[in-house]
């Protein structure tokens, strides 16, 4: 019986610590996440765009989760095919500049191309 006891108290505090750990983790990467600028932003949407394009990852990045969610079903429904749009939006990220990025995506919340 008191070996149970030692352990339920070794797994508790076990999973105290974990859940510790997890929510700082998770605390540090929403701070890093929201400190990065639209610059960054354009960079990291773009290079996402052409590698993960198909997956939506770059609309996510940007905040547009419906249009993400659409990404995603549309490359699984296509077999792929549907991730051309992904490559093409990132390839129209990264040639855009600074502000034009900023003002079209960022503050527009233009959606898509």
């Amino acid at each position: 019986m008191s070996d149970d006891k030692n352990l339920n108290e070794k797994l508790d505090a076990a999973a105290k610590g974990a859940k510790e750990s997890a929510n700082e983790f998770a605390n540090s990467a929403k701070e890093t996440f929201d400190s990065v600028s639209g610059e960054n932003k354009k960079i990291l949407a773009g290079v996402l765009g052409i590698l993960f394009g198909g997956f939506g990852v770059h609309k996510f990045v940007l905040g547009y989760t419906k249009e993400g969610i659409i990404q995603l079903i549309a490359t699984i429904v296509t077999c792929g095919f549907a991730s051309i749009i992904g490559l093409i939006e990132g390839i129209i990220y990264l040639t855009k500049s600074d502000a034009e990025f900023y003002a079209t995506y960022q503050v527009g919340k233009k959606p898509w191309f």
